[in-house]
């Protein structure tokens, strides 16, 4: 890729980009209220993001540079923690910006400033592939309202429109204790608490939308040397788009969530992808006698739908869990195919 040298902008409305032949238009838009996120209290041990002094400890010392560890350069509360986020969709961005000639942009439910946007006509009007990234913690309550919902129906309406949804994981819902701390030793990771409930937002378009599907736990693939993570089972006699063209793995992240699709009626969901579980550290799902969680789904056009419904966590999409030529093209058959 390209380096593009040109000055950061901030706070300003989005210029409209014009529907070009061959070249969709991507955005992606992060459920999350920014305020309610960076303002969570750190004396909260469950439900919030790390601050990123938490963060410097775990990954030590990965972020010791100044341009991390500086508080006149980086926040180091929580809001630091989030821009970390944004920091690592940019090489996801310039990727597509280079694939599809169209610039990314990333849309806030509620942004720094506090400045609401919901999803309706200016996000989608000039928009052909949407990201959805579930990515708000249950307790800040961030709800789907009606009218997003009838504008996303609006949307995928369009011919070659899709959605891609990501909800995040669900860590710690049950009430037992014990269960929460058999959850926490399998992902492993320090920075995760005992419970991390993520996706109201995600849940009610789902549940709106007709999407059978239900986003739970955080588990950990199975990895190989050098901590790669394992394969993908993939069914690639239901990938009639070709969604899996040359990807055989995404990125390692310790604690993904299980898509698990909750109807019985054929061929309304499509898993194309499982992830092979690290099965050394016990889970519930694990002991239930599971193996593999749902990675990767896609509802093909029905009914009024003209457009593709799929489901991908945002992790994927994130530089700061690694990438390869395998996930790039899963990239770029998301936004070209």
């Amino acid at each position: 890729m390209s380096e593009v040298r040109t000055a950061r902008t901030y706070n300003q409305r989005h210029i409209p980009r014009e529907y070009s032949p061959g070249g969709r238009r991507v955005s992606i838009y992060v459920s999350w209220s920014y305020p309610a996120e960076a303002g969570r209290n750190p004396a909260e041990l469950d439900n919030r993001f790390s601050t990123m002094t938490e963060v410097r400890r775990a990954a030590w010392p990965a972020y010791e540079d100044p341009q991390w560890s500086d508080p006149y350069r980086f926040q180091q509360g929580v809001a630091g923690s989030l821009e970390l986020f944004f920091w690592a969709w940019v090489p996801f961005q310039d990727f597509v910006e280079e694939v599809t000639g169209h610039p990314v942009p990333v849309y806030q439910r509620i942004d720094q400033a506090g400045f609401l946007t919901p999803l309706d006509e200016r996000v989608l009007d000039d928009t052909d592939v949407l990201f959805v990234f579930g990515l708000d913690h249950a307790v800040t309550e961030q709800e789907a309202q009606p009218g997003e919902i009838e504008a996303l129906r609006a949307f995928l309406a369009r011919e070659d429109t899709r959605l891609v949804l990501g909800p995040h994981h669900d860590v710690g819902a049950s009430d037992d204790p014990s269960v929460r701390e058999m959850e926490y030793r399998h992902h492993g990771d320090p920075l995760v608490p005992r419970q991390q409930r993520f996706a109201t937002y995600v849940r009610d378009l789902m549940q709106g939308l007709g999407v059978p599907v239900m986003n739970r736990y955080g588990l950990r693939p199975a990895t190989r040397a050098g901590n790669q993570i394992v394969p993908l089972s993939t069914v690639r006699d239901l990938d009639r788009k070709d969604w899996l063209s040359g990807v055989t793995n995404f990125n390692f992240h310790m604690h993904l969530p299980h898509y698990d699709v909750t109807t019985d009626e054929p061929d309304t969901v499509h898993v194309l992808a499982r992830q092979p579980i690290d099965m050394s550290r016990p889970h519930p799902f694990t002991e239930a006698g599971n193996t593999e969680f749902n990675m990767f789904l896609w509802m093909p056009p029905a009914g009024e739908r003209a457009g593709d419904l799929l489901l991908a966590d945002s992790t994927i999409f994130s530089s700061l869990f690694g990438g390869d030529e395998s996930l790039r093209n899963f990239w770029r058959n998301l936004v070209s195919k």
